[in-house]
């Protein structure tokens, strides 16, 4: 481990390094280290604070405790270019040994090493969608959150006026992705002001997560050090649309052969990719909370919003839950279109491999694909995804299934998380209440 990490550093000419690690709601955690320093914690281990697992998203703990270092580890094959600094790294860590069994990212690394017992490799991509507000975190809280400036205002969907407006800026964001190996296949304007998305390339293995997790973190720096406010949250405001992170899947054989694909099949699919897409129609409903892990998630998830409502799929269908893809053999591919903006990359891809490869195993043939208009049929109790945070805990905390995919320890601490991560939901009194409930007439 020593040797290629200082290897890494050694090729890119690192003289300090950024390490990472990855909360469980997809924040690149930094501390700043001398590259001969990253290399000595490579050998001896990198001990870290626990707490990251015992508080919300706002950074209040949920549990009384001493809250210890725990063991973790760095990462060689994670090695690459800090964007915003010369001669600088970044490496991410994670925990290790039992504790590292609730880490979103060791789960996720856990269903790739699984695909690769069956014979698979795993190739994905995640597109997310996301706008950007002429404001900074300062403007933010001066304005309590409210009446917000857009950036780009006058912005249509794919529009050219928006590119040639703002064409440096989009163009930095790709650089500062380049810097860090991550590929963008476009940035184009999506519906609404200052709605942008960007499909990134696909990659193998961990890198597409990995890939995902840091354009997210590293957009929101990007922007931000250009004044401006960057939000992957799923849904806004309900004059907005939704802001998805669809993710993009297939597998590949030992020789670098697509398994999905067979051409002689009515639709173009393989047996296997049958039995994939079998067991993610399947297990979707009751494990929707790792790839819908925020209570505003399920803001995007409701009728009318141009997003998923079901588990079901089809061929070519915009409005499945698993939208097969198969215009050429070699590039067929499921995506998987319930994931927003918001979801926790590792989650989502673990999710999904972990429901597929158990059609795999388990040979489930799913129901039919369709092409018909999913938003607007009314779904089965079997197919309807749980309305809320708190139900889809619920719902994959009974699951036996999930506990034999994703492990006991993973489960039990993720379900107390998102419960309490609902409580404090419900604690809450919107604006819309008082407006309707007040009794002003």
């Amino acid at each position: 481990m020593p040797a290629s990490l200082q290897a890494a550093f050694h090729e890119i000419n690192a003289r300090s390094v950024h390490i990472g690690m990855v909360d469980p709601e997809g924040e690149f955690r930094d501390k700043l280290v001398s590259a001969d320093k990253a290399v000595k914690l490579g050998q001896t281990g990198y001990p870290f604070c626990e707490v990251l697992y015992f508080w919300d998203i706002a950074e209040k703990a949920y549990r009384d405790g001493a809250f210890i270092d725990r063991p973790a580890k760095l990462f060689a094959d994670s090695v690459r270019k800090y964007p915003f600094a010369e001669d600088a790294a970044l490496c991410l860590a994670d925990f290790s040994g039992d504790f590292g069994k609730r880490s979103p990212r060791n789960v996720c690394m856990a269903m790739i090493a699984e695909a690769a017992d069956m014979g698979f490799d795993v190739f994905s991509a995640f597109e997310f969608e996301f706008f950007i507000f002429d404001e900074t975190p300062e403007s933010l809280r001066a304005k309590d959150f409210r009446d917000l400036t857009h950036f780009a205002q006058g912005n249509r969907t794919y529009s050219l006026q928006t590119s040639a407006l703002h064409g440096d800026l989009l163009e930095g964001l790709d650089e500062t992705m380049t810097t860090m190996g991550i590929g963008l296949d476009a940035i184009h304007t999506e519906l609404g002001p200052g709605c942008f998305e960007a499909p990134l390339t696909y990659a193998k293995g961990m890198k597409s997560p990995d890939d995902a997790m840091l354009f997210k973190n590293f957009a929101r720096a990007y922007f931000s050090r250009n004044d401006l406010t960057v939000s992957f949250m799923s849904k806004l405001s309900p004059a907005l649309s939704g802001q998805s992170g669809h993710l993009h899947v297939s597998l590949r054989d030992g020789q670098g052969n697509p398994v999905f694909s067979d051409p002689d099949a009515p639709d173009g699919l393989s047996r296997t990719a049958r039995h994939f897409v079998g067991g993610l129609v399947k297990l979707m409903p009751e494990l929707l909370a790792l790839c819908s892990s925020t209570v505003n998630a399920y803001k995007r998830l409701v009728p009318g919003a141009w997003a998923p409502t079901s588990s079901n799929w089809g061929v070519q269908n915009r409005t499945a839950a698993v939208r097969v893809i198969n215009d050429v053999p070699e590039a067929t591919r499921l995506e998987f279109r319930v994931p927003s903006a918001d979801t926790n990359p590792y989650l989502a891809l673990a999710l999904c491999l972990g429901a597929g490869l158990h059609g795999i195993r388990n040979g489930i043939e799913p129901a039919p694909g369709s092409d018909e208009n999913f938003y607007a049929a009314k779904p089965s109790l079997e197919t309807a995804f749980p309305r809320d945070l708190g139900e889809a805990a619920a719902r994959l905390d009974h699951s036996a299934v999930a506990r034999d995919l994703f492990g006991a320890d993973f489960v039990d601490w993720f379900v107390a998380a998102r419960k309490f991560e609902y409580a404090e939901y419900q604690k809450h009194v919107s604006e819309w209440e008082i407006r309707r409930y007040l009794g002003v007439v």
